[in-house]
């Protein structure tokens, strides 16, 4: 999720299209979130660990 995000964010930036950097942004901060719960021991959709 956290590269899709960076990708997402690169194209947009590159093609000044909004709403892939909005999107960019989301998934980059969605894809952090659950990699900093996952590497806490939380449980995250489930898992054990998130990847």
């Amino acid at each position: 999720m956290i590269a899709l995000g960076i990708i997402l964010l690169i194209i947009g930036f590159i093609t000044g299209i909004s709403i892939l950097w909005t999107i960019g942004v989301i998934l980059l901060v969605v894809g952090a979130i659950l990699w900093i719960m996952g590497s806490m021991g939380h449980a995250v959709a489930g898992r054990r660990h998130y990847w």
